[in-house]
């Protein structure tokens, strides 16, 4: 399981380098099992791969649905290099450890572990794992589109997200938005014959320091948030810029209408306009995802509990890619091991242990739903 790990780390699955490697390990353990995985590839190397494991179908499936991709490492010092997997003290350090291949390593040597045990299955297992959660969840979405007709009645889904064994059923969505003003260029010795586009945007920035979306809080996961992440603009020093876009972070609440959010910045814009005649700007959405929520008292949530040995339930306010799987109609949990605040951090890691505990839970989890 360590070296399965390992492996999935120095793949090095950012969206530069795609998920085809880590896909064919995993497909290979399976197959050291006899279970067949299915890679689906596209471009050069995205893909998923999905794995099923037929049953009497006396009972509802279980799908775990997971992610391949990382963020990138970023430009901050790390103790081990990022995508070497180096292990030191009881604990494997790399890009995606906690996030979230630790679960991953532990999903399949369940998987593997339930099937070479010999034990009847009367669900089926369905083990999915996306290409591009980080960035569009273009895996997810087309899962959803080429598999959701083919699945068997699940009983729910389960994401080994890092969650420390806490199980969540709700979390926030995503809205990236884009703002842009546009301006006119001009040269960087005569300013007055073109329009910043940088300086309309702090204009814009100035606005936002004051803006609040308007939204009732979650009685679980409380206010949306909102942080401009990105800018660019000029293209050279000595040209006036006649572009400048921001990336805004929104992450938003069961129920909410987006529409709702650019309207308010559209209303924002048209002040500033009238203001100022020159002023120029637009809004585009980048990506969304709708927030989860979990009905606590259903079945699966009930059961799902019972299997781990714990009856709390929480809220997170990151986002997975369950609201795709919500869309089967069926409940969706995330649970797994690892420490979420290391997640898009330097220095990020998972414990061996956990890993190895994360193994007896999954186990757990199969044969209390599935025989």
């Amino acid at each position: 399981m360590k070296e399965m790990l390992r492996k999935l780390i120095q793949a090095e699955t950012t969206t530069e380098k795609g998920e085809l490697v880590a896909a064919n390990i995993i497909s290979e353990q399976f197959s050291r099992s006899g279970i067949a995985g299915r890679v689906d590839s596209w471009g050069s190397n995205r893909a998923n791969l999905i794995a099923q494991i037929d049953s009497s179908g006396r009972r509802a499936a279980l799908l775990f649905a997971c992610h391949l991709d990382v963020v990138p490492a970023g430009e901050s010092k790390w103790q081990h290099p990022p995508f070497d997997a180096v292990e030191s003290e009881g604990r494997i350090y790399g890009r995606g450890s906690a996030d979230m291949k630790g679960g991953i390593a532990s999903v399949v040597t369940a998987v593997r572990q339930v099937v070479e045990s010999g034990v009847k299955l009367q669900g089926d297992i369905i083990f999915f794992a996306a290409a591009g959660e980080e960035t569009d969840s273009c895996g997810a979405k087309r899962f959803i589109r080429d598999w959701s007709g083919q699945l068997p009645q699940l009983a729910g889904v389960v994401i080994p997200e890092p969650t420390d064994f806490e199980i969540v059923t709700a979390h926030r969505g995503i809205l990236w938005l884009k703002v842009k003003t546009s301006g006119k260029a001009a040269h960087g010795s005569a300013p007055q014959l073109g329009i910043n586009a940088i300086t309309s945007m702090r204009a814009v920035l100035n606005e936002l320091d004051n803006f609040k979306i308007r939204f009732e809080p979650h009685q679980l996961l409380g206010d949306c948030s909102m942080s401009v992440n990105t800018i660019t603009s000029g293209k050279a020093i000595n040209v006036v810029p006649d572009m400048c876009s921001i990336g805004i972070d929104i992450r938003t609440l069961p129920g909410q209408n987006y529409q709702d959010i650019i309207d308010d910045l559209q209303k924002i814009f048209a002040k500033l306009k009238q203001k100022n005649p020159q002023f120029d700007a637009s809004v585009s959405i980048i990506r969304e995802v709708g927030a989860l929520e979990t009905n606590n008292n259903c079945d699966f949530v009930g059961n799902f509990c019972s299997a781990v040995g714990t009856s709390k339930t929480r809220a997170v306010g990151f986002t997975t890619d369950g609201p795709f799987f919500a869309s089967l109609d069926v409940p969706v949990v995330v649970f797994g091991p690892g420490k979420g605040e290391l997640c898009h951090k330097p220095d990020e890691y998972i414990d061996i242990s956990d890993v190895e505990k994360a193994v007896e839970y999954y186990k757990n989890i199969i044969l209390k739903f599935l025989t």
